[in-house]
């Protein structure tokens, strides 16, 4: 065990008791945990379901740790070990919404009986995660982040949006159906080595909606940074409360992602940006029960 470490799990404190208290702690101390400390933090944030559930064995493989690591990682926030850090994950998963518990249990069980490897219980596993992570969202975004990040689209001259690698598709809806709405809105594109130079035009009348998950693209995370100096406010999709966008945006939607053999599915995140822009929508045509997006036609 490091020194580092060792200092960490012999802290004398008492323990957070709730959920909140310890995800708010975990954020203050994120900086200066270890590696190791790092990756259990970062697990326990996006996973919190199955941190309820798992054991510390199967918790630490999945955090690429040792258990004893996982122990000591409770210990150095003041629990007597692994078992008294879980029992607040359990109190969270038993009072989230009616039987949501039970039905992210079982598509977790179905996941792990199945034994049909054919091109067809492929798709089947991927729907039956995208139907988890689908659900997951009803309980990790709050009606005032919506409104919050409504409010600021709409009060926005121009909306810049920006993501990388896996997260462009995400962007390129959302300027889709911007543009469709009448809503101005420039894409930061990397193409030609731009985006950065095109961010610095943006005005604190503007807003920047940037969208990264690990691993985090360096312009993204580089563009948010000095966006904020700039007085110009930012909302953010990303997979964790620690990712490098939460400390800046005025709005983070975190989106935890499952653990796929081949790829993340999208199907999360691009359902949150379609609700934000309907949302938006519904204020300005003054149509709070069927606003419209207008589609592109081909004359």
């Amino acid at each position: 065990m490091k020194v580092s470490e060792k200092k960490q799990a012999a802290t004398t404190q008492v323990p957070p008791a709730t959920y909140e208290e310890l995800i708010r702690v975990i954020h203050d101390r994120y900086a200066r945990l270890s590696n190791s400390y790092q990756k259990i933090a970062l697990y326990m944030t996006q996973n919190p379901n199955d941190v309820a559930v798992d054991s510390v064995h199967v918790a630490a493989g999945k955090c690429g740790v040792h258990a004893s690591g996982c122990v000591r990682f409770a210990q150095s926030f003041g629990y007597q070990g692994y078992r008294d850090l879980q029992t607040i994950f359990r109190h969270r998963l038993s009072t989230a919404a009616l039987g949501f518990s039970a039905r992210v249990r079982a598509l977790e069980e179905e996941l792990d009986t199945r034994e049909d490897r054919s091109e067809m219980g492929f798709m089947r596993d991927l729907i039956v995660r995208d139907i988890s992570s689908l659900q997951e969202l009803l309980t990790n975004v709050t009606a005032q982040q919506i409104v919050r990040a409504v409010d600021l689209m709409e009060q926005a001259d121009t909306i810049y949006l920006i993501g990388q690698l896996r997260s462009a598709p995400v962007v390129e809806l959302l300027r889709y159906m911007l543009t469709m709405l009448g809503k101005r809105a420039v894409l930061l594109d990397a193409a030609g080595g731009l985006a950065t130079h095109m961010a610095r035009v943006m005005l604190p009348t503007d807003m920047l909606f940037a969208v990264s998950f690990r691993f985090y693209a360096s312009e993204v995370v580089n563009i948010v940074e000095e966006t904020v100096t700039r007085n110009i406010p930012v909302v953010a999709i990303s997979d964790s409360t620690l990712s490098p966008l939460a400390r800046n945006a005025d709005v983070l939607f975190s989106v935890p992602e499952h653990e796929y053999t081949f790829s993340r599915s999208l199907a999360a995140p691009m359902c949150l940006t379609q609700a934000l822009v309907v949302a938006l929508a519904s204020r300005l045509q003054n149509e709070s029960r069927k606003p419209r997006i207008p589609v592109a036609t081909q004359k």
